[in-house]
């Protein structure tokens, strides 16, 4: 049994929500998202509650509902609150600037790398080599982040490489040089 699936979801003051033909809208003071529900679960909203309910007792079903439920949370979160991933560049003349709505990155390559961030997500750049990506979709956040990360991931040797801020990077010992 999915118990994940069967927790109640409390929606923040200032959050309103509209379910209708499996379509569910959050509306909240970041913004707005929408998603579609798959037809084997279904929202029940009552008061400032949302519960994801099935009407089957199978395997499939019961991991759509804690799916669903995570999803619908995460969306509630993300109008409310809005979610940030952070990166880090490590290497010597590894580095991030803004240019207007996108990223160039210089990471070691013979040329800069243009990265253009995607509707819905903002980006700073701190000391050059610190990347916050803040948003209110965690789905787009993570893959924007996983898609910067995967420019230039961190190598084991000098730790060279784009980082998540709370990364831990196992480090390798070297050849040693011995006779």
């Amino acid at each position: 049994m999915s118990r994940v699936g069967k927790k109640i979801i409390i929606l923040p003051e200032k959050t309103k929500i509209d379910f209708k033909n499996r379509e569910l809208v959050v509306k909240g003071e970041k913004g707005t998202l929408t998603r579609t529900i798959h037809p084997a679960v279904d929202l029940s909203i009552k008061d400032n509650t949302i519960s994801v309910t099935i009407e089957q007792e199978d395997r499939k079903t019961r991991s759509l509902q804690g799916l669903t439920r995570s999803l619908v949370a995460n969306m509630v979160d993300g109008v409310s609150k809005g979610f940030e991933r952070t990166l880090e560049i490590n290497g010597i003349g590894y580095r991030a600037e803004m240019k207007g709505k996108s990223i160039v990155l210089n990471l070691g390559y013979s040329h800069p790398i243009d990265f253009p961030l995607p509707e819905g997500i903002d980006a700073t750049v701190d000391k050059k080599n610190v990347i916050k990506l803040t948003g209110i979709d965690k789905e787009k956040v993570g893959q924007t982040a996983a898609s910067i990360r995967k420019l230039r991931k961190p190598e084991p040797y000098k730790g060279k490489g784009v980082k998540y801020a709370e990364e831990y990077i196992q480090r390798k010992a070297g050849k040693t040089g011995t006779k």
